[in-house]
């Protein structure tokens, strides 16, 4: 009894725990905030433990948010053992509702009595308890939450150098996790969480089985994707992932529904972040390649204005935006207006930000091929397939993948016919073998016979 009397009950009426009340984590039978609150005043784990009948490692265990409490009979233990009155955690006692089918029960408006029309109050007693278990039974713990999110973002500071395979294969573990937590009921906030990890998540696979030339799977798992990312109720992630699923018809398909897709991405918040730049820059591109010069020039005054007001410092993490990232989409951009001058000053400085060794290999392959078609226009034609085969050799193996190769392709293809010889079909006879070498390693898809 001397332990108990150091769990003063006034702390559960007039207490404050971070700064909110005590009393607002005893309605949601937040146990683990209360815990804690009692370790700030002085009252060990195992005094808290001896008090509430569990052990002492399962009560750090709680406190840290690592166990939850979900059983009726433990939450009042927990209330009596710790003088916290029944009310204040929505406990209640099946006598109670007993109490009120007896003789003498209070009447209510209609004539009926408590039993509530012939549903018995302890069975509604019971439901409730149910429910309210039900409920805490499908919460995650805080810490496995954090632990999702944590792992989310290494993968996304490993995307960017890492190829397609391994990352596939590291993402399906973190898909899987984060679908068996959302088959069951979670709160909303803890939904919104989960739904924003399965959006990026998503994002992941499809760009990387775009990068692989896998266009169906990849348009599926873009759709993935926004559909997560709607679910989140985040702005940011949902700008993201459309903008990120703009790319697939640029480098697979129609760039007339990058635009749609990029516009989209836009009309969705008009507040200016990152993603939004991405968006706005994607759509110059695209723009530039259908042949929309004005339309393009005044995208890309868009995309340079919200990277000004929004844009990423300079990083190598996924799906972030900064100048270099800014300055690979308008070397495209210019690229397609055949502003060659203009193109290669940006691709210059593009290169220059990625440094000799690039982290994100694939971002300065694509920029050097955006060169090579470039040298094409200029009627440059030897120069353009030896800069387009080294920027295919320069690559590990496992990352000249189909996005790659068929922007190589390109190049051979914008070249005139009667040019295609020498190092021009040096280049096209490499881009061949890489993709038959691709195919047997597994690391393209067969788009082509």
């Amino acid at each position: 009894m001397i332990v108990a009397a150091q769990v003063d009950p006034e702390w559960w009426s007039s207490g404050l725990w971070n700064g909110r009340p005590i009393s607002e984590f005893l309605r949601r039978r937040d146990i683990t905030a209360v815990f804690r609150f009692l370790h700030a005043r002085g009252v060990s784990y195992g005094r808290i433990a001896g008090l509430v009948g569990v052990s002492a490692n399962r009560a750090a265990e709680i406190a840290k948010g690592a166990r939850q409490v979900t059983a009726y009979e433990v939450l009042e233990r927990i209330a009596d053992g710790l003088n916290i009155p029944r009310p204040a955690m929505g406990l209640g006692r099946d006598e109670d509702a007993v109490a009120s089918r007896a003789p003498g029960a209070v009447a209510v408006e209609g004539g009926a009595d408590r039993s509530l029309v012939g549903v018995g109050a302890s069975n509604l007693v019971r439901l409730r308890l149910g429910l309210d278990e039900a409920l805490a039974a499908s919460s995650v713990a805080p810490r496995q939450l954090e632990l999702i999110e944590e792992s989310a973002s290494e993968r996304m500071r490993v995307y960017p150098s890492a190829s397609p395979q391994v990352m596939l294969a590291m993402l399906a573990a973190d898909c899987r996790e984060v679908q068996v937590l959302s088959l069951r009921r979670q709160p909303a906030a803890v939904q919104a969480r989960l739904s924003g990890m399965a959006a990026l998540l998503a994002t992941m696979c499809a760009d990387a089985l775009m990068r692989l030339g896998d266009v169906a799977e990849a348009r599926r798992w873009y759709g993935t994707a926004i559909h997560a990312a709607d679910d989140s109720g985040e702005p940011r992630f949902r700008v993201l992932v459309r903008a990120q699923a703009a790319m697939l018809p640029y480098y697979f398909g129609d760039p007339t529904q990058t635009v749609a897709l990029a516009d989209a991405a836009l009309a969705v918040t008009s507040i200016a972040s990152s993603p939004g730049a991405l968006a706005a820059a994607g759509r110059a591109r695209a723009l530039a390649r259908i042949g929309a010069a004005d339309q393009a020039r005044s995208a890309i005054d868009q995309a340079r204005r919200l990277f000004d007001q929004a844009g990423d410092e300079d990083t190598d993490v996924a799906f972030r935006f900064p100048a270099k990232r800014l300055l690979f989409y308008l070397s495209g951009a210019y690229t397609w207006l055949g502003d060659t001058d203009e193109a290669y000053r940006v691709q210059d400085e593009a290169l220059r930000l990625y440094g000799a060794a690039p982290t994100v290999p694939i971002d300065a392959a694509l920029i050097t091929l955006d060169r090579s078609m470039c040298l094409a226009q200029d009627r440059r034609a030897t120069e353009a397939a030896v800069t387009a085969r080294d920027a295919v050799a320069d690559l590990p193996e496992t990352q000249r993948t189909e996005i790659i190769l068929t922007r190589a392709t390109d190049v051979a293809t914008a070249i005139p016919d009667e040019s295609r010889r020498g190092e021009v079909a040096v280049l096209t006879d490499y881009v061949r073998a890489c993709r038959e070498s691709a195919r047997r390693l597994g690391t393209t898809a067969a788009l082509r016979p």
